[in-house]
């Protein structure tokens, strides 16, 4: 499907908890950092860009 080529993955680095999300690569260059849920830790962390 072409519409999984956005697809990247983000990280909590302690936990190794995953979400995947889209990002525009045209537009957006740098790694991406984003404020999730963990549900291990009951609170929202930073996510991390990593390589899938």
């Amino acid at each position: 499907m072409a519409g999984q080529d956005n697809l990247i993955q983000i990280k909590h680095k302690e936990t190794g908890e995953v979400y995947w999300t889209k990002k525009n690569k045209k537009l957006v260059t740098r790694k991406i950092e984003l404020k999730k849920y963990s549900k291990k830790l009951r609170k929202h962390v930073m996510f991390k860009e990593t390589k899938k």
